[in-house]
């Protein structure tokens, strides 16, 4: 990974942002003492002396700097980054001007869900946090502590005239999210260090790190389908591979589908009739107006976030991959929604999406701003991904309910969620909260809201089939 070669710049004028440093003063003063000493008391041993400072430094700053170093941040093109990938990224320092820069000290800030094992320049060999040893030239050591990012140190380096030299970053992504590599900075020593350039600071690039999809499998049943393409079976006649009985031939019914076996023995045409394969709308509601847990990260605990974002990447795939329309919205005041559509545009506009999730506290209901008529259809099943921490989650499940939609509530709350520590009342507390909330829970199942922990692949089969259940039922009641 190099950057791109920095074109010689043409400025005549010394540039702003360039100060002399104290080596410059230092030289400065000392030739002057000695010259003054040397005339005042007609030394000539005193002229002498001084004559390399004075040369040196007229020598040194015979060619000044011009510009200003430049600094840019590079990502790999590695394609998609996934929890749990690597992580390929560069920070460049390039130089514009007419002298070479002599000594340049980068650093650049690293999120830290981005665990940067390895840094180096491409020339140099790169460090590796796991060996204490293994520090490249140019590089200022700053210890070997492994709970630190390796890129969390300042590196030295050189640039020629017209180059550019890259800071190589390698690591893995530990957490889904937009993580930023930066702001990183560079200040440039050249003329013999005389000169320095002020800190040179870029903004930071964010890179997309997507949901690790966990494994997801799902019966086919659904509680009622839409469209005329999909993978599920409608209870409505039609052009299908789900055999529905035999009739009567009728005019319009197709020649391939005569059963010549009953046919014969009825002295009468009969066709096979099947049921149409329809697809499904699946709207997935992310319940974002509490958080609990600790994030471990990619193989670590975790949090409801973490379950959430990752269980609707999973369900989004499975529907999406069998030809259903999929939408997603927020329970939450800022109620964001993404659109129903199929196919692998939409999944990818799912993960994409699915990276700007945060929760929001609200004192407010957002139930009116989310649900209106226009955004949830009547056919439509809801899979409610929430951990039952507010109890306005657990009345919009039950509004739901009774307004006759088809709902499967998934509790994502961590089941490794520990008790307080503290001593007193707080572990009574505790129990009391746990008990209300399996008390809530009851309620919702009642309300005929199922009720149900993620675990994966196979944890909506059994719902899924009861609900498919009630919804051949009749009903009591409009919509």
């Amino acid at each position: 990974m190099t950057g791109p070669t920095v074109p010689r710049a043409t400025e005549a004028e010394p540039a702003a942002g360039w100060a002399p440093t104290p080596a410059l003063g230092r030289a400065v003063l000392l030739a002057g003492l000695l010259l003054v000493a040397g005339v005042l008391l007609g030394r000539v041993d005193l002229i002498v002396l001084a004559a390399p400072f004075a040369l040196g430094t007229a020598y040194a700053l015979r060619r000044r700097p011009t510009a200003l170093p430049q600094v840019w941040i590079s990502q790999g093109d590695g394609g998609p980054l996934v929890e749990g990938g690597d992580v390929a990224a560069a920070v460049s320092v390039g130089n514009p001007d007419t002298v070479d820069y002599d000594l340049v000290v980068m650093r650049s800030r690293v999120s830290p869900w981005l665990r940067i094992d390895r840094a180096g320049f491409a020339r140099d060999e790169a460090v590796d946090d796991g060996q204490p040893n293994a520090v490249p030239t140019g590089a200022t050591a700053q210890g070997n502590d492994r709970r630190r990012s390796v890129a969390d140190r300042p590196f030295v380096t050189s640039v020629p005239i017209a180059a550019a030299v890259d800071l190589e970053l390698a690591g893995k992504a530990l957490r889904w999210g937009r993580h930023p590599i930066g702001p990183a900075g560079a200040r440039v020593a050249t003329a013999g260090g005389l000169l320095v350039s002020r800190a040179v600071i870029t903004e930071p690039v964010r890179l997309r790190v997507y949901p690790r999809t966990e494994p997801f499998e799902a019966v086919e049943a659904m509680p009622r389908a839409a469209g005329l393409v999909g993978a599920h079976h409608s209870r409505r006649p039609g052009e299908g591979g789900e055999l529905a009985g035999v009739r009567v031939f009728a005019p319009g019914d197709r020649l391939r589908r005569i059963d010549w076996r009953v046919s014969l023995r009825a002295r009468q045409l009969h066709v096979a009739a099947t049921l149409s394969d329809r697809d499904a709308e699946v709207v997935v509601l992310l319940d974002v107006l509490a958080e609990a847990g600790r994030s471990g990260g990619v193989g670590g605990a975790a949090s409801v976030l973490d379950t959430t974002v990752r269980a609707t990447a999973a369900i989004a795939e499975h529907y999406l991959h069998r030809g259903d329309r999929v939408s997603l919205l927020e329970y939450g005041p800022a109620a964001r929604r993404l659109r129903p559509a199929a196919g692998r545009r939409q999944y990818l506009t799912v993960l994409e999406w699915l990276l700007d999730v945060r929760v929001h506290a609200s004192a407010h209901e957002p139930y009116d701003q989310v649900f209106g008529p226009q955004l949830l259809s009547s056919d439509a099943l809801v899979v409610v991904l929430t951990p039952l921490l507010d109890e306005r989650s657990a009345q919009m499940l039950a509004r739901l309910a009774r307004g006759g939609r088809f709902v499967v509530a998934v509790d994502t709350l961590p089941t490794d969620l520990a008790s307080p520590k503290d001593r007193g009342w707080a572990e009574v507390a505790y129990g009391l909260w746990r008990l209300d909330r399996e008390v809530m829970i009851g309620q919702l199942r009642e309300h005929g809201v199922p009720v149900v922990r993620w675990a994966g692949a196979g944890s909506l089969d059994q719902v899924l089939r009861d609900v498919a259940r009630l919804a051949t039922a009749p009903r009591v009641g409009g919509r």
